[in-house]
């Protein structure tokens, strides 16, 4: 069983901040695919489905915890001790203050940027498993860090979220194959990212 986990925060107040990006691209990956209704089980949210693949379909698991943030390594944790799976079968999707806004990046191991939601995965499960890492930007300042995160996606920022949350989905053939970098390289070519610079322009009017 593969399991990919979004990241984010329950309730309908949270849906549309950033910290909850995980959450949106796990959403649009289970709707590609088909994959079952949305049921509670794990301490969160999940549908389970199949990813075809040049080797065979996988089983997949979509999950997203409802422990709020700072505990999702307890619901991924129960997950994969269920399905006696260990962290190479975790795809953890999750927002990115250190990659550009709309850039994506796959990354096995490492530290934890500081994010509380790997941070609880970690804790449970040690460093490596594999991250689905969703670009943010940064506010330009570590007292900005939390008010940008837990701030709603401006309107003007939504085509891109789409867009990269929509290439996370129809790639993820590649992803459910382990095809790590190839799955990065197709989501940017699926969406591609707009110049560093009239990002952060946009981001600095927008966050005034």
């Amino acid at each position: 069983m593969l399991v990919l986990a979004g990241l984010g925060n329950p309730g309908a107040k949270y849906a549309a901040q950033r910290h909850n990006f995980g959450f949106m691209a796990v959403d649009a990956l289970a709707a590609r695919w088909d994959f079952s209704s949305e049921r509670s089980r794990f301490q969160g949210l999940i549908r389970e489905g199949i990813i075809p693949t040049p080797f065979g379909p996988v089983r997949a698991l979509v999950l997203k915890p409802q422990t709020f943030m700072n505990e999702s390594g307890r619901s991924v944790g129960d997950a994969l001790a269920f399905y006696k799976v260990g962290p190479a079968s975790l795809v953890v999707f999750h927002d990115e203050l250190d990659i550009a806004p709309g850039r994506f990046r796959m990354k096995l191991g490492g530290g934890m940027a500081g994010h509380n939601g790997l941070r609880s995965i970690g804790a449970r499960l040690g460093p490596d498993f594999r991250r689905a890492r969703l670009g943010i930007g940064h506010p330009g300042h570590k007292d900005l860090v939390l008010n940008y995160a837990l701030a709603d996606f401006h309107k003007a920022e939504r085509p891109w979220v789409e867009a990269l949350c929509t290439a996370c989905a129809n790639a993820a053939t590649l992803l459910a194959a382990a095809e790590d970098e190839k799955y990065q390289t197709e989501v940017a070519r699926l969406a591609p990212a707009e110049k560093l610079d009239t990002r952060a322009a946009n981001r600095e009017r927008l966050e005034r």
